[in-house]
This record gives structure tokens, C-alpha cells and sequence, in this order.
């Protein structure tokens, strides 16, 4: 009866400590930690922002971990499929290109590439086509490097090109008056020029075309893509997406496919 009692007990503990083990699940998501207002660091150097709220919300909702990462933007092809990280969420146009090698959620968001210049500029830029014979620059990585180099014409009429690791770069390249124009995503060159109105300004003129924002996820993850897809569906139906929008942009700028 000892014996059979001991192995009882034995049983139990291990079956509880099997109940107490800790099963939550930890994604990595890859950001660009430079890029306000979706996901930047704050002055105490924590990340933060709207695709930041967004997907931790959705974190909270699916019972997981969410890790934020910084990569290098013109090697964030290379990190999601080797696995460097699960999932980026972090102002992710959805091209064609991406489509090759990265899986979509469903958009929920606009996004445009207009141009930057410095606040009083000399130059006449009023266009796309004005920016002809102009140094201009872009993020490297970035939907505007994409599309000038999908278009050789439209870059062969600047007097130069010139591609930054970071948007911090690039635009401290346009302050300092090495390239007379940068081109970036509407939504970032927006939160800029609202915190230094006097140093730069849009030019509020679409180049190429506009794009729509998504999750991208490796190709085979279409687990994955399905569980996010399902609570980011739930955050809009519920109107938690919309209130973190206003949060950020004072507006709901969700636009979600159903």
C-alpha cells in the first residue's frame, strides 16, 4: 500500500508539473525601428507606435508573445526566410515583388510615396517630372527605391541617385543639402514635417503609385497569417484598430477589405 501510495504521488506531481509548464508561444516580429509614427523609439528608447499598439493588441488576443526586432530594411527579405524573424508588421507595402517571396495579410491601410524637400528650397519641384536633373535620394529597401528602379527612364533624368540605410540618414542627407529631394511614404514624411515644419515640407504630389499595407508572414506560414488575420479582424469589427488609429493620426485611417 506504501509503494502504491508513493507512485500515486509520483503521478500526481508529475502531472501537475506538466500543467504548470509554461506553453505560451513567442513570435518575432521585424520592424524598422526608425520609422514614426508606426513603429519608432521613444526618448527613453523604448519601441513604440501605431503598428506597434496594433500588434500588440492582437499579441494579447491570440495568448502569445510578440518580440519586436529591428532589421535592416534592405535585408528584411532575407530575415523573414531564414527565419531571423516570424512576421513583419511595420508599414509593409504589399508589391508584387514582396508577393514572391513574403504572404499578406489583407490591407488595412494606404500608403503613398510623395516628396520631401527642405523648408524655402531654391528648387522648383512641384512634380514627379521636376525632379528631373535633381540629386535625389530614398531608404534603401525602401517602395520608392523599388519604384525608381523599376522605371530607368525616371531615373536616368536625375543628375543622381542615392540610397541610405536608415530614413534618419536619408533625411539628415536632404538637411545638410546633399541631395535636393528625398522620396518616402507619405505616412512617416506626414509625421515629420508635423515636428519640423520649419526645416521640411511635401510636396503633395503621388510618385508612382499607391500602395496598400499589410502583415507579411513567411510563404508557408498560412497558419499564422490565419490565426493574426482573425483577431486583426476582430479589432476592427470591435473598433479597438479604429481607436489606436486616432491615437496615432488623430483620424481613422484603417481602410480594411473584407
Amino acid at each position: 500500500m506504501k509503494k502504491l501510495f508513493t507512485l500515486l504521488l509520483i503521478v500526481s506531481t508529475l502531472l501537475t508539473g506538466c500543467g504548470s509548464q509554461n506553453t505560451s508561444e513567442t513570435f518575432v516580429i521585424g520592424i524598422d525601428d526608425e520609422y514614426a509614427p508606426l513603429g519608432f523609439r521613444d526618448d527613453s528608447g523604448q519601441i513604440v507606435g501605431f503598428d506597434i499598439d496594433l500588434a500588440k493588441e492582437a499579441a494579447k488576443r491570440l495568448g502569445v508573445t510578440f518580440e519586436f526586432k529591428p532589421i535592416d530594411w534592405n535585408d528584411k527579405e532575407r530575415a523573414l526566410t531564414e527565419g531571423d524573424v516570424d512576421i513583419i508588421w511595420n508599414g509593409f507595402d504589399i508589391t508584387p515583388a514582396r508577393q514572391r517571396w513574403a504572404l499578406f495579410s489583407k490591407p488595412y491601410m494606404e500608403n503613398r510615396q510623395v516628396i520631401l524637400i527642405k523648408t524655402g528650397s531654391a528648387h522648383k519641384i512641384r512634380s514627379e517630372g521636376d525632379l528631373a536633373g535633381k540629386i535625389v535620394g530614398a531608404q534603401a529597401g525602401s517602395t520608392s527605391v523599388c519604384y525608381v528602379n523599376d522605371n530607368p527612364q525616371f531615373k536616368n533624368s536625375f543628375a543622381d541617385f542615392k540610397t541610405y540605410p536608415h530614413f534618419k540618414a536619408a533625411l539628415q542627407a536632404l538637411d545638410d543639402g546633399e541631395i535636393d529631394a528625398l522620396i518616402a511614404d507619405e505616412l512617416l514624411s506626414r509625421y515629420i514635417v508635423s515636428h519640423q515644419t520649419d526645416k521640411f515640407e511635401i510636396v503633395d504630389v503621388t510618385v508612382g503609385v499607391s500602395c496598400e499595407i499589410g502583415i507579411g508572414f513567411r510563404k508557408d506560414d498560412v497558419e499564422l497569417r490565419d490565426r493574426v488575420q482573425k483577431v486583426f479582424d476582430d479589432m476592427v469589427k470591435d473598433g479597438t484598430a479604429k481607436r489606436i488609429s486616432e491615437r496615432w493620426f488623430k483620424a481613422n485611417l484603417i481602410k480594411f477589405r473584407k
